[in-house]
């Protein structure tokens, strides 16, 4: 598979990816609503609820992952981690561009303070061993958090836009990119740019919501912590509730799973 060649159909949420000619500037635009909803029946499904500053937190990262990884190879997935302290949170986003997929979690209670807010980015290619970027960034809010990752770790400009209720625009600098232009860019000029730039469509992707996680891909996890304190592991229960940290899906696991899942690997 080449790096710009699809590997799903197209449905899920339309990413449309733009060079800005004579700029030398790439734009990512999406309408994420499919996005959201996705996002929504999940939660539902799973009876969770965020509450409404950890939810707002928690989409605006799934927009900027979104936005970021279509303007990226086919070969890449990536996952951020942003260390808020104030509000004191953890978001955590993950996309798979050679599936299309993305996911994510918010994490309120056992979050370690720190004395500055740290972002780190884990991305692997192709097969290659994964890379982690860490830098740290002011404020309280996701995009200009990720605007500053990409300043201090891409070493390039980004801007992010909300031109409407769901609808996001995303421009990275490119080489010899118009910096001056660039950084005067605002919402008005945004809006209209596709009437006041020369903008060439580059390729258009679909994401869909999904994490990955299942009781077979738990299982051999709690297996090998079960070899080394059974009893620890579930007391006096017969099961144990599981939280899939990437997307906060339960799972509920007992004992009589993990002790043929043993003998399986035993045999």
């Amino acid at each position: 598979m080449s790096e710009n060649e699809t590997p799903v159909p197209p449905d899920g949420t339309e990413v449309r990816t733009y060079f800005v000619r004579e700029r030398n500037a790439m734009l990512a635009r999406s309408d994420v609503s499919g996005l959201f909803v996705d996002y929504y029946l999940h939660l539902h499904d799973e009876g969770l609820r965020h509450e409404p500053t950890a939810d707002r937190m928690l989409k605006d990262a799934l927009v900027a992952l979104l936005l970021h990884s279509a303007s990226r190879p086919w070969s890449e997935s990536v996952a951020w981690t942003i260390n808020f302290q104030h509000p004191l949170l953890n978001v955590f986003v993950a996309a798979d561009n050679r599936l299309a997929t993305i996911a994510g979690n918010v994490f309120t209670k056992n979050v370690k303070e720190n004395q500055s807010n740290l972002f780190y980015s884990d991305l692997v290619r192709n097969t290659d061993l994964p890379r982690r970027s860490v830098v740290t960034f002011e404020g309280s809010e996701v995009f200009p958090a990720v605007e500053e990752y990409y300043t201090q770790s891409e070493q390039r400009p980004a801007r992010y836009f909300l031109l409407d209720d769901e609808d996001y625009v995303f421009i990275t600098a490119q080489p010899g990119c118009d910096l001056e232009w660039f950084a005067a860019l605002d919402i008005e000029a945004v809006r209209a740019i596709d009437k006041t730039e020369t903008l060439s469509l580059l390729e258009t992707r679909h994401y869909k919501w999904f994490c990955g996680c299942s009781e077979e891909v738990l299982l051999p996890m709690l297996a090998t912590a079960m070899k080394v304190d059974r009893e620890g592991l579930f007391g006096e229960d017969d099961s144990i509730r599981v939280t899939c940290p990437r997307c906060g899906a339960g799972y509920t696991i007992t004992r009589e799973m993990l002790e043929k899942k043993l003998g399986d690997a035993a045999g």
